[in-house]
C-alpha cells in the first residue's frame, strides 16, 4: 500500500499498487462509498489489462484514505485532491478507468489537470447533475435527501438498511461527512458540467454502460463528440463486479485505440 499527503494540513489518499511494465500507468477510481481495491481488483489482474503499473486508489474520505472532516468534498476538491496523490506518484499522462462518480471526479481531473489523464474509460459514470433528492435512503439522490445534521445524527443508519451488505461492506468506511457531503455535491454536479467535460476533452474517452438499461441517454451527442459508447450485457451499475470478462474486454479494447 502506499500514500501521500494531499491536504494542507497532511490528510493522505492511499492506494493498492500492481506493479507493470512499459506504458502508461493506469488508475483506478470507485464510486460513491465503495472502494477501488474492493471493486476492481480482479479486473485489474485480469490477462487482458495485467502487465501495466495499476493504481487502485481510494479517494478521500473513502476506503483505505484519511476522512477529514475540514474538507468539502466537492467534485472539483475530490480532483484536486486526487491530482496530489497521482503527482506524489510521478504520474503523467495515466489511464483513467473509473466508477460513477469516480467517473464524474475523473472528468473533472482531466479537464483542470489535463497532463495527469491521456485516456478515459467511464464505468456508468454519472454525468448529469440531480435536480431534486429522491426518497431518503440509497444512493446519492437519498442520501442527499438529508441535511448533513441528520445523517450524522443518525440517518446514515437508514442508508445502511437501504443499501443492503455488500454496498455497505465498503460504505461503512466512509467518513459520514465525506459520505454525505459528496452525495451532495455529486447531485449538484461540476461546473461546467460533467457531461459537458466528456463532449469536449481532447483525449480517447470511452463510456460503459449495462445494456439492460436501454440506450444511454444522448448517445448521439456523445458519439458525435468521438466518445465510444459500449453496452455490456449480463450486467448491472457495478459491471466490473457484475460481468468482469465482458468488462476486461471492452476495457482493453478501449485502452487499445
Amino acid at each position: 500500500m502506499h500514500s501521500a499527503p494531499v491536504t494542507p494540513s497532511g490528510d493522505r489518499i492511499r492506494w493498492v499498487e500492481l506493479p507493470g511494465g512499459d506504458g502508461p500507468a493506469r488508475v483506478y477510481v470507485h464510486g460513491l462509498g465503495s472502494s477501488s481495491p474492493a471493486y476492481f481488483t480482479e479486473v485489474a489482474a485480469h490477462p487482458l489489462l495485467a502487465g501495466r503499473r495499476s493504481l487502485l486508489i481510494d479517494l478521500l474520505g473513502f476506503g483505505l484514505s484519511d476522512r477529514p472532516v475540514d474538507f468539502d468534498y466537492r467534485l472539483e476538491s475530490h480532483a484536486d485532491a486526487l491530482a496530489a496523490a497521482l503527482t506524489a506518484a510521478g504520474l503523467d499522462g495515466a489511464e483513467l478507468i473509473a466508477h460513477s462518480m469516480g467517473g464524474s471526479v475523473a472528468l473533472v481531473l482531466a479537464a483542470r489537470h489535463p497532463h495527469l489523464v491521456s485516456k478515459l474509460v467511464l464505468v456508468d459514470a454519472t454525468l448529469d447533475p440531480i435536480p431534486e433528492p429522491g426518497p431518503p435512503g440509497a444512493g446519492s439522490s437519498g442520501i442527499a435527501a438529508f441535511t448533513e445534521e441528520e445523517f450524522l445524527a443518525g440517518a446514515w443508519r437508514q442508508v445502511r438498511d437501504a443499501v443492503g451488505p455488500g454496498w455497505w461492506s465498503t460504505m461503512r468506511l466512509a467518513g459520514l461527512e465525506a459520505l454525505h457531503r459528496s452525495a451532495v455535491h455529486l447531485t449538484r454536479g461540476s461546473t461546467p458540467v460533467m457531461r459537458d467535460l466528456l463532449l469536449t476533452l481532447p483525449i480517447p474517452r470511452t463510456f460503459l454502460h449495462p445494456a439492460a438499461d436501454g440506450p444511454f441517454p444522448g448517445t448521439a451527442a456523445l458519439t458525435a463528440a468521438g466518445v465510444s459508447v459500449v453496452a455490456i450485457p449480463d450486467c448491472g451499475h457495478n459491471i466490473m463486479l457484475d460481468n468482469p470478462e465482458a468488462f476486461t474486454k471492452a476495457t482493453a479494447d478501449a485502452l487499445s485505440t
